[in-house]
């Protein structure tokens, strides 16, 4: 009974290495994903033609080659075919966003909601849910997002300080509701699939993205997968100590790196030197700010050198507001370099995005590899 299941796998694993290929390339034809795939072109053009039947695909035509011979013919998915949605709560909102299967946003809207409440809230995200079940019936699933510490598989939030909620089940009140399938992450971890994605990095690479927003946090993408630890904090770059005897953290602890580097901290320190000062207003006392962004690239260097000793990533990804400004950059390549060995140094790519990820995008696309790793 075993072994006659063994072709139906393979052919469902070969399926889905045929979608993430296609989503990947955008456009390819069925030679060049044989040889991409290692597949027989008989086995990928069974595949492909499925598709075509369920409208899936569209052929685009041949493509012109000076070789004789039989002409390739490009093909490229439907991606409006195949939507996704992401549904991330943060204090007091909820974003979402419809995507297609290539990430681009169809849809999108913001709810200023109370959080206060985990049950009223979920309640609320459950009832949005079943509206984007009704509205988008080509939906692959949700990815539901929350700030904290979430395990992905259990679907329970054992604590979020920024939504002041500890030991709450997320996801059966929700999935008592809706007949989609769920996924359910932190907010950051998400965005690192995202930021993955949209760089072209190598899947089978390491990758360490990093985020500042309201607060700091981080993820480890390896071999495509994020990696969550076994208590669901691997990542928490935020509460690296990078100034001993600093502010007093959410977490109890002092000079965590989230009290000096997040949005609110910033703000604070720019205020403190000049009531009204913001970062962005560069010819009010530049000077001023200049010295504020020296101190907190220094201070994430101090926290990335961790990250880059003890994982020793291939990639570095922050996604941070002060990436707009010079000083900050610079500073953060310079103290990384002088405290990290020449070697790990150089075979580190650091990756300052200038346009900010949005999570929910990054939870629509978790619920695409979801669906691509239950082909298999």
């Amino acid at each position: 009974m075993i072994m006659g299941k063994g072709p139906a796998l393979l052919r469902l694993n070969n399926h889905k290495r045929v979608m993430t290929q296609l989503r990947r390339l955008r456009v390819t034809s069925r030679q060049d994903l044989a040889h991409i795939l290692s597949l027989s072109k008989n086995t990928v053009s069974l595949i492909v033609d499925e598709l075509l039947e369920k409208s899936l695909l569209q052929e685009l035509g041949p493509i012109s080659v000076a070789a004789a011979g039989r002409p390739k013919i490009e093909i490229a998915l439907r991606p409006e075919q195949l939507k996704s949605a992401g549904v991330m709560v943060e204090r007091n909102a909820i974003y979402w966003r419809v995507c297609d299967y290539f990430s681009q946003v169809m849809v999108e809207q913001t709810r200023r909601v109370d959080t206060a409440n985990p049950k009223k809230l979920l309640d609320e995200v459950a009832s949005l849910c079943g509206e984007l079940a009704e509205k988008h019936p080509q939906l692959l699933g949700i990815g539901l997002g929350f700030p904290g510490i979430v395990d992905p598989e259990r679907g329970w939030m054992h604590l979020s300080t920024h939504l002041g909620w500890q030991d709450v089940d997320l996801l059966t009140p929700i999935r008592q509701k809706v007949d989609v399938p769920l996924r359910v992450m932190n907010n950051v971890k998400a965005s690192a699939l995202l930021a993955v994605q949209q760089l072209g990095l190598r899947a089978a690479g390491s990758h360490f993205y990093l985020r500042i927003a309201e607060g700091m946090g981080g993820a480890l993408v390896q071999q495509g997968e994020v990696v969550t630890g076994n208590s669901w904090t691997a990542g928490e770059a935020g509460h690296l100590s990078v100034q001993p005897d600093g502010p007093r953290c959410r977490c109890g602890r002092q000079g965590c790196a989230e009290t000096l580097l997040s949005k609110p901290a910033i703000e604070q320190q720019l205020a403190q030197r000049r009531p009204g000062l913001s970062w962005q207003t560069r010819d009010e006392a530049p000077k001023v700010v200049d010295e504020v962004m020296q101190q907190a690239g220094g201070f994430l260097a101090k926290a990335m050198s961790q990250i880059i000793l003890l994982l020793n990533p291939a990639t570095i990804i922050i996604d941070a507001p002060w990436n707009a400004h010079p000083m900050f950059c610079d500073t953060v390549r310079k103290r990384i370099a002088s405290s990290t060995p020449a070697f790990t140094f150089q075979n580190t790519t650091l990756h300052f995005l200038q346009t900010r990820l949005d999570p929910a995008v990054g939870l629509s696309l978790a619920v695409i590899e979801q669906y691509e790793q239950r082909l298999g």
